[in-house]
């Protein structure tokens, strides 16, 4: 995975970083850099600190502390020498790469009447290494496919941060547009047209309009665009049969869902939320629950076994809002089942 990102670092960080084991290499999810703090790696839902030898440690001490010129070096390769150009992703607080990577940036906001209209002294960067997973999804579609339609029911997929939300839209685009359906039931179904709308170009990570990753023959992309206006755009123009979004949660983004649920297209669409009980705290996510805009709740946990799944049908969602119960209650009829993807499926193209 280092591989995929080592162009963007200064030579004495990629120098370090390539001292790590190749296995380790392989695993790095996230590569945090503090301008005069300790270097912090992430690998498979832990993080180690860095030294200037290239070992890893628990805690901070003997760590190795990016100076400023190296951060400054960073900052210019990521924005390609030119942070004008940047401006609307300085103001959003990322920057997407080509490959879909993300990276955060952290420091003093820019202001105008109260809104942040970008940020200046940078001294923070969160490199978030995108990675393709080939079968992310073969365990989760069988549980999501109406047979009726001979499509996919439409879902609502929660978990926090860096729990595998992308990777796994990615992936069901991918296998629904080419109509590689994980089901004897689906045997002879055809692949669905697909929408998907890549606000932060890293659901197909996207370079000049082409995704480089694999989503399917019939799936087309609106890249670097707001969810809602893009679900809009793609429903009037694309004529989709499933809708991808990711990370939904503005209330426009519920009514684009509403236009695309009432047209009878399938919605696969991600959010943030611990589990479906912090989901109904959101007051967008929760009127969407309630009206029955999605058939399914997924939620994923990660694991030491991997990326867990539990899927949640709309039965069971209503009578645990009616109830105010846990939102997974430990009784059959309210779990339909957990299997796991994780780093064994391995990538074609990470």
């Amino acid at each position: 995975m280092l591989a995929r990102v080592v162009h963007l670092l200064p030579l004495e960080l990629k120098t370090l970083l390539e001292r790590l084991p190749e296995q380790l290499q392989e695993q790095l999810e996230e590569i945090r850099i503090r301008e005069g703090r300790p270097l912090e790696l992430g690998f498979r839902g832990q993080s180690r600190f860095l030294t200037i030898d290239g070992s890893l440690r628990q805690t901070a001490d003997g760590a190795y502390k990016p100076s400023a010129d190296t951060c400054r070096k960073l900052l210019e390769r990521i924005t390609n020498y030119s942070l004008y150009a940047m401006e609307e992703e300085l103001r959003r607080g990322f920057i997407t790469v080509s490959g879909g990577h993300r990276i955060g940036l952290a420091g003093r906001t820019i202001l105008d009447s109260g809104v942040v209209r970008g940020i200046r002294d940078i001294g923070a960067f969160n490199i978030r290494v995108a990675r393709e997973v080939i079968g992310a999804g073969i365990h989760l579609l069988p549980k999501l496919l109406d047979r009726n339609r001979k499509t996919l029911h439409s879902a609502l997929i929660l978990a926090p941060p860096q729990q595998g939300k992308t990777t796994l839209v990615r992936d069901i685009a991918r296998s629904v547009s080419y109509g590689l359906w994980p089901s004897f039931e689906a045997s002879g179904w055809q692949g669905r047209k697909v929408g998907i709308v890549d606000e932060r170009s890293e659901i197909a990570a996207c370079v000049r309009g082409i995704p480089t990753f694999d989503v399917g023959p019939r799936t087309d992309v609106m890249d670097a665009c707001p969810k809602a206006e893009g679900m809009m755009m793609l429903l009037r123009s694309m004529s989709p049969e499933v809708l991808i979004a990711d990370e939904i949660g503005r209330p426009e983004d519920g009514e684009a869902i509403r236009e695309a649920s009432h047209a009878g297209i399938s919605v696969i669409a991600t959010a943030h939320a611990y589990d479906l009980q912090d989901a109904r705290g959101r007051p967008v996510l929760r009127k969407l629950l309630d009206e029955g805009a999605f058939t399914y709740v997924v939620e994923l946990k990660r694991t030491e076994q991997g990326i867990m799944h539990r899927v949640v049908s709309a039965e069971a969602n209503g009578r645990a809002t009616a109830r105010e119960q846990p939102a997974l209650p430990p009784h059959r009829s309210a779990v339909d089942a957990v299997h796991s993807f994780s780093g064994r499926h391995r990538a074609d193209d990470p």
